[in-house]
């Protein structure tokens, strides 16, 4: 930037709500480019605003702990938005009873898969430990993954990133995934969404329907707490890792 901008940016950056702004101003940005592709997964609007913000924050060279002083509001509004999730759940509940069996199934073979797929596949590529241990819980909602791999001995960072980019690519080819294999029930069309992709996989799935988007909250929440306790307790009990 030229010298006038980057004073002026600089003087900008100090308040909090400059970062609140930009992450709101981009997310709008990038879900019109979403509409104007009539939707298409490849235009995610989550992963377009994350490209736009990072650009910014590199040309401008502003510590990303400075943007998360005004970003974290967006971030506090995670939790509320999560728990909202009960609001469809509950009027899915008589197909939820009925389904219970199948789901828990499905839950269960989703996070061993998940977990040990990650794994096994960072280990034949010759991934470091921290790298194996931070891809571990990559499939649970960021704050727990992040948690998780806090307290496994993995890097919260790195997971958080992983996270975010496994969101991305489940609500990308969760559609034509499911399609090819021929699924065609809403209920768990949103479910394996919810297993496999979390809060992006489950945004997508509300954009579907009401059900979809229910049964994917249901198992973004169950994928979270199942992951909270199996990845510490496979870790346990697997061969050490190198």
């Amino acid at each position: 930037m030229t010298p006038r901008l980057d004073d002026i940016w600089v003087y900008l950056s100090a308040t909090p709500l400059l970062g609140l702004t930009v992450t709101l101003i981009a997310y709008l940005a990038a879900f019109r480019l979403y509409e104007r592709t009539r939707f298409n997964p490849l235009a995610n609007p989550v992963l377009i605003a994350v490209l736009l913000l990072v650009s910014l924050l590199a040309a401008t060279r502003t510590p990303y702990r400075t943007y998360f002083e005004g970003a974290q509001f967006v971030h506090f509004l995670l939790g509320p938005a999560t728990v909202a999730l009960a609001i469809p759940l509950y009027e899915q509940r008589a197909k939820l009873a009925r389904l219970a069996l199948p789901l828990l199934a499905g839950l269960t073979a989703g996070v061993l898969t998940a977990v040990t797929c990650a794994v096994g596949v960072a280990w034949l590529l010759g991934a470091s430990r921290e790298t194996m241990l931070s891809l571990a819980p990559k499939s649970a909602t960021t704050p727990i993954a992040m948690g998780i791999a806090e307290k496994i001995g993995g890097l919260p960072s790195l997971t958080a990133v992983l996270v975010i980019l496994t969101g991305m690519l489940g609500a990308i080819i969760a559609r034509p995934l499911l399609d090819l294999l021929r699924i065609r029930t809403p209920a768990t069309r949103g479910f394996a969404l919810g297993v496999a992709s979390h809060g992006i996989g489950t945004a997508r799935a509300f954009e579907v329907s009401a059900e979809t988007g229910a049964f994917a909250g249901l198992a973004m929440g169950l994928t979270a707490l199942l992951m909270a306790l199996v990845v510490p307790a496979l870790l346990r009990f697997a061969p050490a890792l190198p």
